[in-house]
């Protein structure tokens, strides 16, 4: 499989590099973020739960929505404030889930989940970073309008940054949520896992959430015992992206295996195995002889594993 090792330019990671300034010291301006609204320059990422509104047109399908595009649509009451984009305002707005079912069935718009506007290149690239912010905040507010203290109904203040409880004063803050993801690597091969839930065929690094009181390293070192049993020495840090889904930041890594035989926590994996280098780079290739895979360019794990296949355990040094 030794000619499978040869690829092109490193591809794009997803929901990263944001041409938008998040210019937070206008947060707390509800005047000029009113004006901002207003201005016909202003754009506007429409959100309904899982689901994106775009306009329909072309290869490359719109998802900014003018002031006057939005003003007969039935919206949250939260207005997210994202950032600057040369000058121009960028907002997030949730658009009620009887107007998303609705626009399901009008051939000016395409309704479609974020991954799959990612996966499929529906928009262009520098809006996955403020489509990725709206959706994570927009979901942490549909979620978080009564205050977990006291149970009262909270107000949305700093351009939809925070949420402040009039009852006891307690502040609300959007969360995000620390996941390692990582490679266990033992000379030339790397470990795997499935999911159930995986398309057919397809192979991907561990992870799991980072616990409190622990470190990035811990976390890859237990996750990766915990889901395969296998026990980890050195961890390197390689990149990060931010997840939407819900609202996740992906810690990628890469281990050092000390032991090789597995064993697959059945409650978190349908399966682990090693893989060698040359499979690894024929699965991301999709020229895998049995049609394995791994996952698309857009997400973090394909740049975790493709590091390694063109740099074995170098990877780890450093």
């Amino acid at each position: 499989m030794q000619k499978a090792l040869t690829f092109g330019p490193w591809p794009q990671l997803g929901y990263i590099d944001s041409v938008i300034s998040r210019a937070a010291e206008y947060r707390t301006d509800t005047a000029f973020l009113d004006a901002c609204a207003a201005n016909d320059a202003c754009g506007f990422y429409l959100v309904g739960g899982e689901m994106v509104l775009l306009k329909n047109g072309g290869a490359l399908h719109d998802p900014l929505f003018a002031p006057a595009e939005i003003a007969s649509m039935t919206t949250a009451p939260e207005r997210i404030f994202l950032g600057l984009q040369d000058k121009a305002a960028r907002f997030g707005l949730a658009i009620a889930p009887e107007l998303t079912e609705a626009m399901k069935n009008d051939n000016r718009f395409i309704v479609t989940d974020l991954r799959s506007i990612a996966v499929q290149g529906l928009v262009a690239p520098d809006h996955l970073a403020p489509l990725a912010e709206a959706k994570a905040l927009l979901h942490w507010h549909a979620r978080h309008r009564f205050c977990s203290n006291c149970g009262h109904k909270t107000d949305v203040v700093q351009g939809g940054w925070r949420r402040d409880c009039p009852q006891c004063h307690g502040q609300h803050f959007p969360r995000t949520d620390p996941v390692v993801i990582m490679l266990a690597i033992r000379g030339d091969q790397c470990l795997l896992g499935r999911q159930a839930r995986f398309g057919q065929g397809m192979w991907s690094c561990l992870a799991g959430f980072v616990e409190p009181g622990e470190s990035m390293e811990e976390a890859a070192r237990r996750e990766t015992l915990e889901e395969a049993g296998i026990i980890c020495g050195r961890v390197k840090y390689f990149a990060s992206q931010p997840w939407p889904f819900p609202s996740s930041l992906m810690i990628g890594c890469h281990t050092e295996a000390v032991s090789e035989a597995i064993t697959v926590d059945q409650n978190e994996l349908e399966d682990a195995r090693w893989f060698s280098r040359d499979e690894a780079a024929a699965m991301l290739l999709r020229q895998h002889p049995d049609g394995l895979s791994t996952p698309p360019p857009v997400a973090i794990a394909h740049h975790i594993i493709r590091a390694f296949v063109e740099k074995g355990d170098g990877v780890l040094e450093g």
